[in-house]
């Protein structure tokens, strides 16, 4: 156990030295991305200083959301983009070598890229939901805080789960992979809105098949009491589900490596 985080620790210190190795190129590629992500959060404000609120919701209560939710998919994608990019190596042959090597196939694919540029999602949505948290009078030392902080490693683990399920995809067909986009960057646009106001059908698909509603809605709308159906300790678990999602997708990895045949290169 010791032995791996060490490793992953050399990788990500690795990854961060070669990025550097062009500071300037790599602080205005983060800076473009901290800027270009403050579009959504503009649309957003645009749409409630039109309408007030959104079925019930502010402003600051909906920034708490879109925070958690943007948070969380800029760890997956940051760390996720081995699984993004993993159809090529599939296609040109170069998983082959990953099979020889005796370290796990997920461990190598995750830390084949690493784009630490796409943190400055991270800080975009962290802005916002300090943003709400003040607002709203949240405290940073209380339940909130905690429960907040847990939906937001859920959120991570549900979109990071998506790449892998992405990638193993690509052990079948590397031809159709981009309906994933839909459930990828489809999902963060989804999930940064309250889940109730979409239909029912929409509702059941991103609480059960793909539980988005699970790490971002339910937390917050039970401790603003938006959601009176559940239980306030049920609620605050159900980031659980993230990483429950994130295990299943490591299952479908592991049934595409047994089935995989080598592309003979």
């Amino acid at each position: 156990m010791m032995h791996g985080l060490m490793l992953l620790w050399q990788f990500f210190t690795l990854s961060l030295r070669t990025q550097l190795q062009y500071r300037i190129s790599f602080f205005l590629l983060t800076l473009s991305q901290f800027v270009s992500t403050f579009v959504d959060i503009l649309a957003i404000w645009v749409l409630f200083d039109r309408f007030k609120t959104l079925q019930g919701w502010s402003l600051p209560e909906l920034c708490l959301i879109y925070g958690i939710i943007h948070m969380g998919f800029a760890i997956a994608e940051s760390c996720a983009r081995g699984f993004d990019h993993f159809a090529q190596m599939i296609r040109y042959g170069d998983f082959d070598r990953v099979l020889l090597r005796p370290i796990s196939t997920i461990f190598q694919v995750a830390v084949y890229e690493i784009q630490f540029m796409r943190i400055a999602r991270f800080f975009q949505g962290l802005v916002v939901l300090l943003y709400g948290a003040h607002a709203l009078h949240f405290s940073l030392f209380s339940l909130n805080a905690l429960v907040i902080m847990f939906s937001i490693f859920g959120t991570a683990s549900l979109f990071y789960g998506l790449f892998v399920i992405q990638a193993a995809v690509s052990f079948w067909t590397v031809e159709s992979l981009e309906v994933m986009n839909i459930t990828t960057f489809g999902g963060l646009q989804t999930g940064q809105y309250p889940i109730s106001i979409y239909s029912k059908p929409f509702r059941l698909i991103f609480t059960f098949l793909i539980p988005l509603a699970c790490v971002g809605y339910y937390p917050i709308a039970v401790l603003l009491h938006k959601n009176d159906t559940l239980p306030l300790w049920i609620g605050v678990l159900t980031p659980v589900f993230g990483f429950a999602f994130l295990l299943i997708s490591f299952q479908l990895w592991h049934l595409g490596v047994r089935h995989y045949r080598s592309t003979g290169n």
